[in-house]
């Protein structure tokens, strides 16, 4: 068992190794093909008052007068060395940029995650339990209309419904505007996160009631669910006792393969919300060509994502016996 698990883990470093490997020249490509000149973003407003000389300058310290294969050989022998670079629009190093903004982006995601995930799969076993009654299709009609809405737009109706005409929650930011580091309360920070992580779980409900849903009806529709019935069992016993644990390993490979697109709405919401995340440091890392923030920004996504789907395996060995001995399914 333990050299089946070092072998699993090993394997798994190989694979995170040749994930990196790839969405790091990937990445560094598409960048360098972007249409944003760095230096002019760098510059901003002062463009009138920097001369060629100035902005040669800047490109040298910034070494942007290279050539592209030779900024990434430079990039990636400093990552190596455990070194991402110093952001552009912070001046800080970029793990100490990622750093301060994970957490907050960290929390709110978790707090989406948790919601849709429960709620979701709550709302799929009820729909299935109660399949063809109004219950049942108000469900999919809550599903079917939210998941072709936009992450941006649910939060601006969220923001000006509750925010600006019932005042109940702040405008945005993450902790109160002019309050200082030390003042700001756990009850402000909660405050503060409410509607971003509302829009994201509100929208991550849909997929995973829906499939829950279908999985449970086609458990409910076979052989072995009808013997049962015919031996007296019924209900939510039934369900449990034949149904959960079957739906469950389907459930937890939409939950946390949806990680990917749970960054991606996190990206939106923040800007939304001016929250002070990662996914807010992304677009303007984009917009302002900070190419050494905006690299680690991709590698720190691409190990998130990751990580999610690596914890979905190991679960599987949890949930499903088969799986722990490894067997076929």
């Amino acid at each position: 068992m333990t050299c089946n698990l070092g072998a699993y883990l090993g394997l798994k470093l190989v694979r995170l190794a040749t994930l990196l490997a790839a969405v790091s020249i990937v990445s560094f490509t598409l960048v360098s093909l972007s249409p944003i000149d760095p230096v002019q973003a760098y510059i901003g407003s002062d463009v009138m008052r920097v001369g060629p000389e100035q902005r040669q300058s800047i490109s040298a310290y910034w070494g942007l007068d290279k050539p592209p294969a030779e900024q990434f050989a430079r990039w990636g022998s400093a990552l190596l060395r455990g070194d991402l670079g110093t952001s552009m629009i912070f001046r800080e190093p970029v793990a100490e940029v990622i750093g301060e903004r994970f957490l907050n982006s960290a929390a709110l995601m978790a707090i989406a995650w948790l919601l849709s995930g429960i709620t979701g799969f709550t709302a799929g076993v009820i729909a299935a339990m109660k399949k063809n009654s109004w219950m049942d299709r108000l469900i999919q009609w809550y599903c079917y209309t939210l998941a072709s809405t936009p992450t941006f737009w649910l939060g601006l109706l969220l923001l000006m419904f509750f925010s600006v005409w019932l005042g109940w929650f702040p405008i945005g930011l993450g902790v109160p505007a002019g309050v200082l580091a030390e003042q700001v309360t756990l009850a402000d920070r909660i405050r503060h996160i409410i509607l971003p992580a509302l829009t994201l779980s509100i929208i991550g409900i849909a997929p995973i009631a829906l499939h829950t849903r279908q999985k449970l009806i086609d458990v409910l529709e076979s052989d072995y669910v009808r013997f049962a019935r015919a031996r007296g069992e019924k209900g939510f016993g039934l369900v449990r006792r034949h149904g959960l644990r079957n739906i469950a390993l389907p459930a937890v490979t939409l939950q946390f393969t949806s990680f990917s697109e749970l960054f991606g709405g996190a990206v939106l919401a923040e800007q939304v919300f001016s929250y002070p995340g990662l996914g807010q440091a992304t677009v303007e890392a984009g917009l302002r060509g900070d190419v050494p923030l905006l690299m680690g920004l991709v590698l720190c996504s691409s190990l998130f994502v990751f990580t999610g789907n690596t914890i979905a395996d190991l679960l599987y060995k949890v949930i499903d016996p088969r799986v722990r001995e490894g067997r076929a399914l």
